[in-house]
């Protein structure tokens, strides 16, 4: 009885405070069109525990040209418009960067590129195969101070039953950002699986929303009732260091 008690409580309570991975600003990439929209989820994070949110866009050269000056612009509009809400939540902003030729050309030039905490830089890549210059950018990034973090590796199919090249990621530095979604079976039942691989083996560094719209959000709040999420928990995430 006590027990069924305890349990309860546990799943009322959602530890994790900060979330690093979303597309809040409005109407530059995928993610929310509306101030509106992005109201109506940070209010969601609200409710759910949240103290701050870490919004990235996406940066991709044949699809989403922002640029740092246009991101912090963005940011600053949404941080007016909660202001004037008076919605009480903390808003920063980094960037989700495709690993194409123009990111690397930036890294290369040493231009500006945004970051989340101690120099945490997000990355994702194409979804089938693995690029050529994984491991090239990988090295540069390091040297250059950066601290790469891979968005949803659960989601690419060349890491699908590729324990090998997960365990060289690791050793390479990078770190793994999980999408919450994923354990709730969003993206599919492949996706789902490698979720929990992912988890089982202790090979989570972060938690995130990848939230693009309310439903998103909505499945956060979900995954907070299932096994995985809180086998999760107990890992040593970084999210409420940030």
């Amino acid at each position: 009885m006590f027990g069924w008690f305890e349990k309860k409580e546990q799943r009322a309570i959602n530890p994790i405070t900060v979330d690093v991975h979303s597309h809040l600003l409005a109407g530059i990439d995928d993610g929310v069109k509306t101030l509106e929209e992005a109201t109506e989820i940070i209010l969601q994070f609200q409710r759910m525990g949240y103290r701050k949110v870490i919004t990235t866009p996406h940066i991709m050269s044949d699809a989403y040209r922002n640029t740092p000056e246009i991101i912090l612009s963005q940011l600053d509009t949404l941080r007016a418009c909660l202001a004037e809400k008076n919605i009480p939540m903390e808003i920063e902003a980094a960037a989700e960067y495709y690993l194409d030729a123009d990111f690397m050309a930036a890294l290369q030039s040493g231009n500006r590129i945004l970051t989340f905490g101690k120099n945490y830089l997000l990355f994702e890549t194409n979804f089938i195969s693995e690029p050529l210059d994984l491991k090239q950018f990988i090295f540069l990034a390091t040297t250059k101070g950066y601290k790469p973090v891979l968005a949803h590796p659960e989601r690419y199919l060349y890491l699908y039953d590729n324990i090998a090249k997960l365990q060289d990621l690791l050793d390479r530095g990078v770190l793994f950002q999980l999408n919450i979604s994923s354990i709730t079976g969003y993206y599919s039942k492949q996706v789902q699986q490698l979720a929990f691989k992912l988890i089982d083996r202790g090979w989570v560094h972060l938690l995130g929303s990848d939230c693009h719209h309310l439903q998103q959000a909505m499945l956060t709040e979900k995954a907070r009732e299932m096994r995985y999420y809180q086998k999760a928990l107990s890992l040593p995430l970084l999210n409420n260091s940030l």
